[in-house]
């Protein structure tokens, strides 16, 4: 009971736009977590692109505060995921998180990897925008060879 008054105290200090940020990451979460069991990876990449397609301009990543403000929204999204009752993997975290970005025009790349531990596969996924990772606490990710081509964007394939 006294996390969750914390957590609580927390969220209610937060700024009204990263207030927004983290409803919208709570959502996400959950939507992504029904979606990826109900329609697939593939399906739900494309649902989440189309959405963000269809709301984000398009940024200059050169611009002073972009990727810091990709950093905070990352942050958000784990806090988010962190106070969920379910556990959030990196797959449903990296796709909120790349979605969040495009619907804010930061064109984001959403990554996958892998890596053979022991006698067992391994996957884990990330979100970088100019090939810096986003998320500060993941050094996890330069532990995983990057899967090539496999998450390929509409806008990608059409250039």
């Amino acid at each position: 009971m006294k996390a969750q008054m914390e957590s609580c105290g927390r969220f209610l200090r937060l700024h009204g736009y990263e207030r927004r940020i983290v409803l919208a990451a709570a959502a996400g979460l959950v939507t992504t977590w029904v979606g990826l069991r109900l329609a697939g990876f593939r399906r739900w990449h494309r649902a989440l692109e189309w959405i963000a397609l269809a709301t984000g301009k398009p940024l200059d990543t050169t611009s002073a505060g972009v990727v810091e403000r990709a950093r905070e929204i990352s942050g958000l999204v784990a806090a988010a995921a962190r106070n969920l009752p379910c556990r959030m993997y990196c797959l449903e975290q990296s796709l909120v998180v790349w979605w969040l970005l495009r619907r804010r025009g930061i064109p984001a790349t959403l990554r996958m990897g892998g890596r053979k531990e022991g006698e067992r596969l391994e996957a884990h996924a990330w979100v970088e925008l100019e090939g810096a990772n986003l998320s500060d606490s993941d050094t996890e990710y330069i532990h995983f060879i990057p899967f090539e081509g496999t998450i390929a964007s509409r806008e990608t394939q059409t250039q």
